[in-house]
């Protein structure tokens, strides 16, 4: 009886995870660009010295909210938007499946800081790009008013998870893949 009322639970969390992923690739084109707007302007608020690497940024990938639950297994999803010159050049969703390591639900922004052309050329040449696979993103901070040092602004890829919210007992950039979509 307890094993098909966790077995219940799962599948209840795996269909609410489901329907939140089905909604948030529901959002237009214009929901997003307000979104990664806010997003960008928490994130240069936190830190001062985040607007100078935004600066220096050849490309700026935003996304604004990323939904993450599960119990055992788990899934997040989340859409953002691909930054160049301060302009939105492309849409694209962050999807990934966990299995043993979820625990609870919960929400953040994550922001992806492209500091070299070769960086940026090979993650718009793919079509699924994965976090940890594809290329090794240096996790700055969590938090977006964390610190960083100068050896961690060398590295050609700067990833920043901040506004976490809810209880979640996994949170990693590892594993996620990020590939274009065409939002309405």
């Amino acid at each position: 009886m307890l094993r098909r009322n966790v077995v219940i639970s799962l599948v209840g969390f795996l269909v609410l995870t489901l329907g939140a992923s089905v909604a948030a690739r529901a959002e237009s084109k214009q929901e997003i660009d307000v979104s990664v707007k806010d997003t960008l302007q928490r994130f240069t608020s936190a830190n001062p010295a985040h607007a100078e690497l935004l600066r220096k940024a050849v490309g700026v990938l935003v996304f604004p909210r990323i939904t993450k639950a599960g119990a055992g297994i788990g899934g997040e999803h989340g859409n953002g938007a691909l930054l160049k010159g301060g302009t939105v050049v492309n849409y694209y969703s962050l999807t990934s499946a966990s299995l043993g390591l979820t625990l609870g639900a919960g929400q953040r922004s994550e922001v992806l800081l492209f500091m070299t052309h070769e960086a940026l050329s090979k993650f718009e040449a793919s079509h699924t790009w994965s976090v940890g696979v594809d290329a090794q993103v240096a996790l700055v901070s969590q938090g977006a008013g964390g610190a960083y040092d100068s050896e961690t602004l060398k590295k050609p890829i700067l990833g920043f998870v901040f506004d976490e919210k809810g209880l979640i007992g996994d949170l990693s950039l590892k594993g996620s893949k990020i590939k274009q979509i065409e939002p309405k």
